[in-house]
């Protein structure tokens, strides 16, 4: 196959393989960690006939691959599970039931995603805009004094820890100047207005650490773009400065940027745990963080898989974005 069926098939089953080594590796780190599970499970007053029996429940006795395998028959076809005095369906892609509250993972996930994709979404939009814009912008003043204005700044949003950027816009924008309310997470659905303006500060503080990284790339591309013969020759026939920067040197440089912001966006879905932390947003990050304190397997996994999808689909996108942005790219 050929084209882009071809493409997008091959890119399709090599998520599935990814993903499916990424759940090989993860379910076996967790799963072999020191600890029993059965007994933080039950808790530290639990009998050990108790411990036996959750033990049971949780299917901990039996090999880690048996338990691998019914973790994949799960995910395919769903699972039936014990809960001790009944039997719960978990239909597919069934991760699995929470140890500590017996509640669906894929339930958990889908209640927390709605959180940190808006907040990914809304943040991604602001630091394209603000790190590509920036640039361009230092690229267009080279040699001048806002190019190194703007560089400076860069090496300030780079170096600024995420918290700290948080935190001072939160005492002075919400506190002291009162511009903008305290974030409290309000769902799309319920008020979008609301949606917007308790996430425009996380977006900011996230976009801003970000778009510097961008600011930094977008730069660099350029820049080495700028100097390729093509672009002496554009110059030669009386091309003016401003479509050569802002036509041929920006799409020269877009493909960098594409790669990056495509590992960013997966890997911030479930990696803003700082920012979630920080304004009391309940995402994937702050409750993959509690699920690590409290040993509840199924939902690391789970969300460990959710976000390493996220990636994958991330990269798949980005292989697309590469063929507009560079003629000379060919889908493979």
């Amino acid at each position: 196959m050929n084209g882009f069926a071809g493409f997008a098939l091959r890119r399709a089953v090599g998520a599935v393989i990814t993903l499916l080594a990424i759940s090989v590796i993860v379910y076996v780190v967790f799963y072999v960690t020191p600890g029993n599970v059965a007994q933080i499970t039950c808790g530290p007053r639990c009998s050990p006939e108790q411990v036996h029996q959750v033990a049971q429940q949780l299917r901990l006795d039996d090999p880690l691959y048996v338990r691998y395998w019914h973790f994949l028959q799960g995910i395919v076809a769903g699972q039936d599970y014990s809960t001790g005095t009944s039997v719960a369906h978990c239909a597919a892609p069934c991760l699995g039931l929470s140890y500590q509250s017996d509640q669906q993972v894929m339930q958990i996930i889908l209640t927390k995603l709605p959180v940190s994709l808006s907040l990914v979404i809304g943040a991604m939009l602001l630091w394209l805009l603000l790190g590509v814009g920036t640039g361009i912008l230092s690229v267009w003043r080279r040699g001048r004094f806002t190019e190194r204005a703007l560089t400076g700044l860069t090496l300030a949003g780079i170096s600024t820890p995420v918290f700290v950027i948080g935190l001072v816009l939160m005492i002075v924008v919400c506190g002291q100047l009162e511009l903008l309310p305290f974030p409290e997470y309000v769902s799309f659905a319920d008020d979008p207005e609301q949606w917007a303006w308790n996430l425009l500060l996380p977006w900011v503080t996230l976009a801003v650490a970000e778009a510097a990284y961008f600011a930094r790339l977008t730069r660099a591309s350029m820049l080495e773009t700028l100097a390729e013969d093509h672009i002496r020759t554009f110059r030669a026939y009386g091309v003016g400065e401003r479509a050569i920067v802002g036509r041929h040197a920006l799409r020269g440089a877009l493909a960098p940027v594409i790669a990056l912001n495509a590992n960013d966006v997966g890997s911030a879905v479930g990696g803003a745990v700082l920012i979630e932390t920080l304004f009391g947003l309940p995402g994937i990050g702050q409750e993959l963080v509690h699920a690590v304190t409290v040993v509840d397997l199924p939902v690391v996994v789970g969300m460990v898989l959710v976000i390493g999808f996220f990636v994958v689909l991330a990269n798949a996108v980005a292989d697309v974005l590469y063929t507009l942005a560079d003629r000379r790219v060919v889908l493979t």
